[in-house]
């Protein structure tokens, strides 16, 4: 008997058990009887927060980053160590 899925998981807890079987049997991966709610439930949950980050809602007035520039090690500014 596993463990059912967060409610806020894009899949269903028979898709969570065929991608959990699929993969541990890809890998070579035993997972024990009693280990396998908790497999089920980090699944889950993981499948939930990469759904959250895949589809995020934009409203019409929310600010784009109409520009992204890195900087490299030596662009950064120094923090102030210095005692106050």
């Amino acid at each position: 008997m596993s463990m059912s899925p967060s409610s806020a998981s894009p899949l269903t807890s028979r898709e969570i058990e065929a991608c959990i079987d699929a993969a541990a049997a890809a890998l070579g991966i035993p997972i024990a009887p009693e280990d396998r709610d908790g497999v089920v439930a980090a699944f889950s949950t993981a499948a939930a927060c990469a759904a959250r980050l895949e589809d995020p809602a934009l409203r019409l007035d929310d600010a784009s980053a109409l520009v992204y520039a890195t900087i490299g090690p030596g662009d950064a500014p120094l923090p102030d160590r210095r005692r106050r």
